[in-house]
């Protein structure tokens, strides 16, 4: 897995995925600041007391709240927003390291829309839901950030390859025959997201990361998909 997360990152630098990079640059820092200043508006209508002191407390908590749930959405909505370049991502590492497979399946819009709002909604109530123990529990929030966020982004970046060379009931076979490998991809992509700077180039990395892991799971002649 260090390999592949190796060759990920040592690929960011490689002239087919150039622009790529800048784009998702561009893409996560717009949609850093729009879902920032989406946060702010959302928590600024909070209702407000009488009493200065707990008016300047629901400030205090309005201001780590935009922070943080800035922060735990990001992931999601980037994934969402650049999930349709993701695919030249796969097709350029593919080229470079595994020139010998042949073109990938045609995926329908559909199966591209319905999978990325799907994993986002999911994504988004969990996440929300977990809200508590991410503010109240130190360090124990970081187990369940990680647990949560592999679990939800190892399975939305396994669909986005793996869709390109099975169909969706052989893709979710596959899945489930290698979840713990696909699971701590994920935990592996929710580091990098969390990471500043990095997390900027992270859903190219999360891409490029789990083509490598794909190619690496076992697969039977039922999924082994497009030569």
């Amino acid at each position: 897995m260090l390999t592949a997360l190796s060759r990920a990152l040592a690929a960011l630098f490689s002239p087919p995925l150039r622009g790529v990079v800048v784009l998702s640059v561009a893409l996560a820092a717009a949609s850093f600041l729009v879902l920032w200043v989406a946060v702010a508006i959302g928590l600024g209508a909070l209702p407000t007391v009488g009493w200065r002191p707990v008016n300047w407390f629901i400030d205090l908590l309005g201001t780590v709240g935009v922070v943080l749930l800035s922060w735990l959405l990001f992931p999601t909505v980037v994934t969402l927003i650049t999930g349709f370049f993701l695919e030249r991502v796969a097709a350029a590492v593919e080229a470079m390291d595994y020139p010998g497979r042949g073109p990938p399946r045609r995926q329908p819009i559909g199966e591209i829309m319905a999978a990325l709002v799907r994993l986002t909604l999911l994504s988004l109530v969990l996440n929300l839901l977990a809200l508590p123990i991410y503010l109240l529990l130190p360090l124990f929030n970081i187990a369940v950030y990680l647990a949560l966020n592999g679990y939800l982004l190892g399975r939305e970046y396994f669909e986005v390859v793996a869709l390109r060379r099975l169909d969706l009931e052989a893709a979710r076979a596959l899945r489930r025959r290698c979840s713990g490998r696909i699971f701590l991809s994920g935990v592996t992509i929710a580091g990098v997201f969390a990471l500043p700077i990095l997390n900027l180039v992270a859903p190219v990395i999360a891409a490029a990361f789990m083509v490598h892991v794909f190619e690496g799971l076992p697969r039977s002649s039922a999924t082994s998909g497009t030569p």
